[in-house]
């Protein structure tokens, strides 16, 4: 086996396109949201009065734990890593779910929906551009350059 063929590196070795360093930079932007709100939610379950203590620190510590998968898959990106696409869309894709769950809400919950579903569709649409797709050196199923017959 060839150094060649167990490159992670994508075969352009142009810069880095536009599409893909704003890609990186909407996950990156729900990792650190998700962070804050993990982070806020357990100060608040340590130094307010939440109704169940355990479960403040619960949810708080999961929101924090789940900053991370958009977190790495946005480091990933901006380094051309083609294995960072994969988290980058399931964080999308687990987004949406819960921007039509805040959409749903009588409250001030509504305009979080909203931004929330703009910046999931809109890292998406980025994602699986051609342009995005050929810099991560992703192939298409059937162009993965093997010798099968």
């Amino acid at each position: 086996m060839s150094s060649e063929q167990t490159s992670t590196t994508p075969e352009t070795t142009g810069p880095r396109p536009r599409r893909l360093t704003y890609a990186a930079l909407l996950a990156a932007l729900e990792g650190l949201a998700l962070a804050v709100g993990g982070v806020w939610i357990l100060v608040l379950g340590f130094t307010g009065h939440p109704d169940d203590r355990q479960q403040a620190v619960t949810g708080g510590v999961t929101l924090v734990v789940l900053a991370l998968l958009p977190l790495i898959a946005a480091r990933g990106l901006l380094a051309l890593r083609s294995w960072s696409r994969g988290p980058a869309v399931i964080t999308q894709l687990m987004a949406l779910p819960v921007a039509y769950n805040l959409l749903q809400a009588d409250s001030m919950a509504i305009p979080g929906g909203i931004a929330l579903a703009v910046v999931a569709v809109a890292s998406l649409v980025l994602l699986v551009n051609p342009e995005t797709t050929r810099a991560l050196g992703i192939r298409g199923p059937g162009n993965a350059g093997g010798t099968e017959k």
